[in-house]
């Protein structure tokens, strides 16, 4: 069964990514083994350093939810090797009467050439015509006639070439075999027998007959066979001996991989129209075949929202998932459903608070290590507890994740947020907790970076202003946002490109060379968007 990814927003913070893998932990507790925590981008450092504080891993990274190959119910038939006879390769298709077309693969399992009913129909009207086969090897001429070698002549002789013909009555001398070069069949017909053996031709199917006994030990070089089938049946046979590599289509090859998504796949499908496409693995090695009518109704992939439920910061190709609940404290954004889901959405400071709740309505302990990652999530969410959007149901929530991991919250608050920000890149600070929102017909982008002091934020202003009005323009926003809260000055100093008039009416601030400190503003979500809302709308 594939997995159900639980997954916070892009550009996750740590409320995000233990928030996965917390929600994850619940339900496959409680026996839905399906659950698995995802990521949609880079771990902070804070939160790699939560993750290691409680031995944790990293959730799994998935990049989109577009549906993909793998998501399809394709065909599995036998791939088979190039040197299977068409006999066996027939067999498969009496099999599958619904496949029109199976793999051939070479020794290692990757592609070779593609087998289809009308490759194998072909091939028998030709050799109807021509009547001759080449090199066939020994042991497929075996298996497709169940014969036996019967002498030491076959023994030494592993591939078998000639015309095939059925001996007649030796008065019709003109119908006779003539060359070296024949695979004669015949029945117990002792002059015939003989007449094949002193030619000594290339090979001699008895069929329902045995080897007369006075030429058991007659030197010949004929590879001499018994087969249980009459002569008809047999030469019908021997044409099924020859290996399918020989006879597959080998040139202009259409294939698709596991990984491929389907709506470029419906593209190719609609453009060539073949029957039948075969699927490869990561490693080239074929694992299917796929049809046009495996393109109509592809395996949705699961997912489960948690700390988020808008559209822009969610995983892409959303639009193409089965979403299956939502789990935010965040306002109602723009998620649609095709059918009605679970949700939870509560006004609290922090998702893990919510999610604590829902062990509690389980009857559920978390591990010491999930509960101490739990705490330190609705710290780092409610910047130990000074941000507006904290209730006191996160701290009460918080206080008890903290007794049940053993852990002080203020030594924890104080480790996640003492980290300096001299030796963060601009691109960590602009884009590890980075946000796209769409307010009144205006677009804009909000990074936040939370510490406990902001003039080491202050003394790199121009690099990282510099790079903000590029990605602004990059982008087209109206307005970008650099938050750098101070948990110690409970308030936000904000870097910003765009428009000046609009800081100065949101926020009732002065600004001075593209900065401005905001008091008592530590939640973006809270106050800084709302501001704007109220000024745009």
């Amino acid at each position: 069964m594939d997995p159900i990814y639980v997954t916070g927003h892009r550009n996750p913070d740590t409320d995000s990514i233990v928030a996965a893998i917390a929600y994850a932990a619940l339900h496959n507790a409680c026996g839905d083994r399906e659950y698995e925590a995802a990521c949609l981008g880079q771990i902070s450092e804070e939160t790699q350093n939560v993750l290691d504080r409680f031995g944790f891993q990293a959730p799994t990274r998935i990049t989109n939810l577009y549906n993909q190959v793998r998501d399809l119910d394709f065909d599995t038939p036998p791939i088979l090797n190039t040197g299977v006879s068409v006999s066996l390769a027939w067999d498969e298709f009496a099999s599958y009467p619904a496949i029109a077309a199976v793999p051939v693969a070479k020794e290692d399992g990757t592609l070779y050439g593609i087998l289809s009913r009308t490759d194998i129909a072909s091939y028998n009207m030709s050799g109807i015509t021509s009547g001759m086969l080449e090199e066939v090897p020994l042991f497929n001429l075996l298996s497709v006639l169940e014969g036996k070698v019967l002498n030491e002549a076959g023994e030494n002789t592993d591939t078998i070439t000639g015309e095939v013909v059925i001996a007649l009555p030796q008065d019709q001398e003109n119908l006779l075999f003539q060359k070296k070069e024949s695979i004669v069949l015949c029945g117990h017909q002792p002059d015939m027998i003989r007449r094949a053996l002193e030619m000594n031709v290339n090979c001699l199917v008895l069929c329902q007959a045995a080897l007369p006994p006075e030429l058991r030990d007659f030197p010949t070089e004929t590879v001499i066979i018994t087969t249980p089938f009459d002569a008809y049946r047999a030469s019908r046979l021997l044409f099924q001996s020859t290996p399918v590599g020989r006879i597959c289509n080998t040139k202009g090859l259409i294939c698709f991989h596991l990984n491929d998504r389907v709506d470029d796949v419906r593209e190719v499908v609609l453009k060539y129209r073949h029957p039948s496409y075969p699927i490869l693995d990561g490693k080239e090695k074929v694992v299917g075949v796929l049809t046009r009518y495996h393109l109509l109704r592809p395996r949705r992939k699961r997912v489960v929202l948690v700390d988020h439920n808008e559209a822009s910061q969610s995983v892409q190709g959303l639009d193409q998932a089965e979403i299956l609940e939502i789990i935010d404290h965040h306002r109602l954004a723009d998620v649609q459903t095709s059918s009605p889901i679970y949700v939870r959405n509560e006004p609290v400071g922090s998702t893990n608070t919510i999610i604590a709740s829902m062990f509690q309505d389980r009857g559920l302990m978390p591990s010491a290590g999930l509960a101490g990652m739990m705490a330190a999530a609705i710290l780092s969410d409610t910047l130990m507890f000074k941000s507006p959007t904290c209730t006191q149901r996160d701290i009460r929530t918080a206080e008890r994740m903290a007794r049940i991991a053993n852990v002080s919250l203020d030594e924890l608050g104080k480790t996640i947020f003492s980290n300096a920000v001299d030796h963060k890149s601009v691109e960590e600070m602009l884009f590890t907790d980075y946000k796209e929102f769409h307010v009144a017909g205006h677009s804009l982008a909000v990074a936040q970076l939370t510490c406990v002091d902001s003039a080491g934020v202050l003394n790199r202003k121009d690099e990282i202003l510099e790079r903000m009005r590029r990605h602004r323009e990059e982008k087209g926003f109206d307005l970008m946002l650099l938050m750098a809260t101070d948990v110690m000055l409970e308030g936000t100093q904000i870097l910003y490109a765009g428009d000046d008039e609009s800081i100065r009416q949101a926020f009732n601030v002065v600004p001075k060379d593209n900065t401005a400190f905001l008091p008592r503003i530590m939640s973006r979500k809270k106050q800084v968007i709302p501001m704007l809302s109220d000024l745009w709308s």
